[in-house]
């Protein structure tokens, strides 16, 4: 398993990487996976997923996930489940990828497929109730809340963008704010303060998530009078951001402030010559399944016409030799 080389080395699964590998298998590049600790990435975590298209009755995060594995090893990947501890693209023929600080592989080129992950407020039963009531992602399940009161967590942009969102679906979104003000734009708070049904409370921390095998409420802390208070709800959002998959490649290809890859406009590609980024690796903004499914196409394409413009200038070289 150590020293092979492969046209396309995918690092990293989920939507993005398993799409990424089922058009590069197409193209007949063979493509070879290497999964990450959390094999299928943040939709291992997910329960119904009902906005994914080609499945009307809904489907399970870890099952959509299967499905995408499975379609990929049918076309010709090879799929590895593994952690790939260092990179080095210097050589751009030939990129050299450690697995479990152990294990050697080569790419002609290679697909960065992370992701990112959400941050969270560090309590216990935020994560045991995560999937069951517990959200980070307001688009992908606040429509399992509708006409139910909800609380979100969160004074950036985003938070303010989620809180709109499930206003429309909501009766009351309760949204608090660590601080006495918002770290959000101007007109992302005015637009939250000229909802009615959202109520946004000041110098507020959770204290606690309710509920055994579901949420059915938040107890939550004013940090300025120490103030306890109890509120009912069945849902419960965590906006405070993301983090992007990308410690491995820092030094090496272009990010942004936030560490999100930046790719070349209306591309996949890096700054890299045959590194290639997709999925919520690369993608602040949209974060969606089917968005990381896009860029995944995206990235194999792009792999795949590298790849043909390289052999085609090699046999033109050889020619002319």
């Amino acid at each position: 398993m150590s020293d092979q080389k492969h046209k396309v080395v995918i690092i990293g699964s989920g939507p993005a990487g398993y799409t990424a590998a089922i058009y590069a298998a197409r193209a007949n590049l063979k493509p070879y996976m290497i999964t990450g600790i959390k094999m299928g990435g943040q939709l291992m975590d997910t329960t119904d997923v009902e906005n994914y298209p080609g499945y009307p009755d809904g489907v399970l995060g870890p099952n959509m996930m299967e499905d995408f594995r499975k379609q990929a090893e049918r076309m010709g990947t090879t799929v590895e489940f593994g952690h790939v501890t260092s990179v080095d693209f210097s050589d751009p023929l030939n990129h050299k990828i450690i697995i479990d600080e152990e294990r050697t592989v080569f790419a002609e080129s290679s697909i960065i497929a992370t992701g990112a992950t959400a941050k969270w407020l560090g309590l216990e039963s935020e994560q045991r109730l995560n999937g069951s009531g517990v959200s980070a992602c307001a688009v992908c399940d606040g429509f399992f809340y509708k006409g139910q009161e909800v609380a979100l967590v969160g004074g950036g942009d985003t938070a303010c963008e989620e809180a709109l969102y499930l206003a429309n679906l909501c009766p009351t979104v309760h949204m608090f704010v660590r601080r006495d003000k918002m770290r959000a734009s101007k007109i992302m708070q005015q637009r939250v303060f000229d909802s009615p049904n959202i109520k946004v409370y000041w110098n507020t921390e959770t204290d606690e998530v309710l509920g055994n095998k579901e949420v059915t409420g938040v107890r939550v802390l004013n940090n300025k009078t120490n103030e306890k208070t109890e509120i009912a709800v069945t849902g419960f959002f965590v906006a405070i951001g993301h983090k992007p998959s990308t410690e491995l490649f820092v030094d090496m290809i272009d990010m942004d402030e936030e560490g999100y890859i930046v790719a070349q406009p209306d591309t996949a590609r890096t700054n890299i010559e045959g590194v290639f980024a997709c999925g919520d690796v690369r993608d602040k903004i949209y974060r969606q399944a089917v968005t990381a499914a896009g860029t995944g196409c995206m990235a194999a394409l792009d792999a795949e016409r590298y790849l043909s413009a390289k052999e085609f200038a090699m046999k033109q070289k050889e020619a002319v030799a």
